[in-house]
């Protein structure tokens, strides 16, 4: 579970969230489109990246995420914190293939997951990524009980030791 805290998985809505906040108290809540580009400029000349945009795998708009936003501009159209969302989301892009550097300039689930979670009252970002990995282990739970339910037999990964891992490192390196 602790491999979960990481910023560019557990902790990625989080970070989105930290970053929106950010944005809001610099630039106001009714913020032009030229000034969000302005503070997006500014966030990747510093080093940083926009939190909430790209992902590993996928090259395109993550499928998770426009599921959210479907959800949202139906029952949370007028949230500021959608709207600001729904803003980056015309806008981002643009700025990130401009940049050049990104693979994917697309949000992925956390540019929207976070967001989501505030409005219906979710608002201790420690816990998201306990609520995420609730969800895994809901998953594997799950699986287990098909598994054993169409009797499937236990599975036992081959695993090795610590001392295993050593003494192979040590046969390697000699």
């Amino acid at each position: 579970m602790n491999g979960l805290a990481g910023p560019l998985h557990g902790l990625a809505n989080q970070e989105v969230l930290v970053w929106l906040t950010h944005l809001q108290k610099e630039v106001g809540k009714d913020v032009s489109d030229e000034k969000l580009r302005d503070y997006i400029w500014n966030t990747l000349n510093s080093g940083r990246v926009v939190p909430g945009y790209g992902h590993a795998v996928l090259r395109k708009t993550d499928p998770r995420y426009t599921c959210q936003r479907e959800f949202a501009l139906k029952h949370l159209p007028n949230d500021p914190m959608f709207k600001l969302v729904a803003q980056l989301y015309k806008i981002v892009p643009n700025v990130l293939l401009e940049q050049g550097k990104a693979k994917n300039p697309w949000p992925n689930v956390d540019a929207h997951s976070g967001v989501l979670l505030q409005y219906y009252g979710m608002t201790e970002m420690n816990y998201y990524t306990v609520l995420f990995g609730v969800s895994r282990a809901l998953g594997v739970l799950a699986q287990l009980i098909w598994s054993r339910a169409l009797g499937f037999p236990l599975e036992r990964p081959k695993s090795m030791s610590t001392d295993g891992l050593m003494k192979f490192v040590d046969s390697k390196s000699g």
